[in-house]
């Protein structure tokens, strides 16, 4: 897949949803929570600033990151699902 973000967009890989509670009660496909944590697949080239330079992006392939829930566009290319997000939609990094 060849996917190139614009501006300060940014691709993510969504982590699978949870198939059990920490109880260990087995979740049916209608009661899985949509993840908030994915890894970066692609990043845009930055925000586009007044003086005609580009942003620096604070995010870098492969990292894993969290992002804010109800926010961003789903797609789906080759049968694997992806959000697309503006790089302000991210709270934070994992750091491992």
């Amino acid at each position: 897949m060849k996917l190139r973000p614009l501006d300060d967009r940014i691709v993510i890989k969504q982590s699978e949803a949870e198939d059990k509670t920490s109880g260990g009660i087995i979740l049916p496909d209608t009661a899985k929570e949509k993840p908030q944590i994915g890894k970066v697949i692609a990043i845009g080239p930055g925000k586009l600033l007044d003086d005609g330079k580009r942003s620096k992006m604070s995010v870098k392939k492969k990292d894993e990151v969290i992002y804010a829930k109800y926010l961003g566009s789903e797609i789906e290319i080759d049968g694997e699902k992806y959000v697309i997000l503006r790089e302000s939609d991210i709270l934070g990094i994992v750091e491992r």
